[in-house]
């Protein structure tokens, strides 16, 4: 009997074995730009409302405080400079830019197996944010956030597959000089993945020097400009409809650079922004409207992201509300507006008002990043890792929210109807003198990887294994895989002697491993 009990032990463990190895990318049941679109939130009508609002704000309140560049521009494209300073935008002038504006983006990875293709409703997941502050899981503590913790975001997300892109998502807390920081963050991330990565500046005079280190990295600007694997995040507005002039000359200066740029409108229902969730889509699409106008005056059909990101509030306390159902709602409103205008588009889902890694941070990131999902939305930021209404980063939320992006893209993928996964020759063979199940037959097994996403890090054993196996927390298995993935050499890392040029060049913080 002991020999029965441990040969079939052993076939279990094989066959477990064999499950836990890595699937071929072309077997797996997900994928990147995965095609949503499924969810409508709105109406056609209630979208073509949001529209024609978001134009007659553009053509009769406008925005104020361009940069002299910015207003020159604007008015060269059609616009008109008021004398109350403000700069409004004619219908026609809309119509124009959209007529101009990019439509196919290809967002690169140093490693071209991370391309990025933003177009109809492709969907991509990734990290975004600017919070100073990391999540002490062990210590259920809040402490400020490093140049380390970003190079170790940079490389835990370089092996995450659900995890398409890598937007900076905390500040370096421990660099004090900004054109420092700039730079760094720069190394850091470029350093420790080689998927696509967004980062933001400070000033538009440190962009020259992320733009000497990125042409050094590619092997020459032409290398640089022919394939850019770093987009700028650019708040070129300060909600409600006002220009943020230094951001607006960074973009400037990232447009000349042939950098892709995220046209972010970050309003706030209730405070910077109007509280209900259409009148924060309608500010919000205004904003990026008025931000394409800009940048195809520039340099027509120059990449730019229409990133709609309003968030919500509480309005008992004035408190972000990232995780909330109206957030999902926004986000997903935002979706559908991208998608009639037929623009790559971005906004903000996963984030959650949690503290720590637990069964509200589960509940709030799953609700967002679905929606947004199944809504279209091409770029999904902030979707994994942010905590206390984007104030916290968390590693091991980065590594749980892998596991958490393949279940939202399960159902982004949807149901396949065709003559074999209605299965009835299966049926037949099955129930017509076969064994009565499914269990072990080829069709099952042949599709135990296309079909099906498996958790990494989540249990699903009974509870007698749960038992057995000495009751493992979720929260410590993120612990030990990250441990894990940052024992390991980062295969991003630099060659020797690029990496000696850098920090020649420039003050890097982060040691030389």
């Amino acid at each position: 009997m002991t020999d029965v009990i441990s040969r079939r032990s052993g076939g279990r463990a094989a066959r477990r074995a064999a499950r836990a190895a890595p699937v071929a990318a072309e077997a797996r049941s997900i994928k990147p730009g995965m095609s949503g679109g499924q969810y409508r939130p709105l109406s056609d009508d209630q979208v073509k409302q949001i529209h024609e609002a978001a134009l007659e704000a553009l053509e009769t309140i406008g925005l104020c405080d361009a940069p002299q560049s910015g207003i020159d521009y604007l008015v060269s494209a059609g616009c008109i400079a008021g004398d109350d300073g403000r700069i409004r935008f004619p219908r026609a002038v809309v119509e124009d830019a959209l007529g101009k504006a990019c439509r196919d983006i290809t967002l690169c990875g140093r490693d071209p197996q991370h391309d990025l293709h933003l177009n109809g409703t492709r969907v991509h997941f990734g990290t975004a944010g600017a919070a100073v502050n990391m999540v002490d899981v062990e210590g259920r503590e809040y402490r400020e956030s490093t140049v380390q913790d970003l190079h170790d975001a940079a490389r835990i997300t370089d092996v995450l597959n659900n995890i398409h892109f890598l937007q900076r998502p905390m500040v370096c807390r421990d660099i004090l000089d900004n054109r420092e920081m700039d730079y760094n963050t720069v190394y850091a991330t470029v350093s420790g993945t080689t998927k696509h990565i967004g980062t933001s500046f400070t000033e538009p005079d440190f962009v020259g020097d992320a733009l000497e280190m990125l042409h050094m990295i590619a092997g020459g600007e032409a290398e640089w400009r022919a394939r850019p694997f770093v987009s700028n995040s650019n708040c070129f507005v300060v909600p409600p409809l006002k220009f943020a002039t230094e951001a607006c000359q960074v973009m400037e200066l990232c447009i000349a650079g042939g950098m892709p740029v995220l046209l972010l409108s970050a309003g706030m229902a209730g405070a910077t922004a109007p509280s209900t969730v259409a009148g924060a889509i309608v500010q919000a699409t205004a904003e990026c409207l008025a931000g394409l106008v800009y940048v195809n005056a520039i340099k027509p059909g120059h990449p730019a992201i229409f990133g709609t990101w309003p968030f919500g509030l509480d309005l008992r306390t004035g408190a972000m509300t990232g995780g909330s159902g109206e957030q999902a709602l926004l986000t997903s409103g935002c979706a559908q507006m991208h998608n009639f205008y037929g623009l790559p588009g971005g906004a903000a889902a996963g984030m959650t008002d949690a503290k720590l890694p637990d069964m509200q941070a589960g509940w709030e990131q799953m609700c967002s990043n679905v929606l947004a999902g199944v809504a279209g939305l091409n770029m999904v930021y902030e979707s994994v890792g942010m905590h206390a209404s984007l104030l916290g980063f968390c590693h091991e939320s980065l590594i749980l929210g892998d596991d958490l992006l393949g279940h939202a893209q399960r159902v982004l993928r949807g149901i396949e109807v065709d003559e074999t996964t209605l299965a009835l020759a299966q049926m037949r063979e099955v129930c017509l003198g076969g064994p009565g199940h499914y269990l072990g037959t080829s069709e099952t097994l042949a599709r135990m990887e296309t079909d099906y996403v498996y958790p990494t890090l989540g249990d699903r054993s009974s509870p007698k294994e749960w038992n057995e196996i000495g009751k493992p927390d979720l929260n410590k298995k993120a612990i030990a895989r990250k441990e894990e993935i940052l024992s390991q050499p980062s295969a991003a890392r630099f060659d020797p002697a690029l990496d000696m040029a850098l920090r020649e060049r420039f003050n890097i913080h982060l040691p030389n491993m």
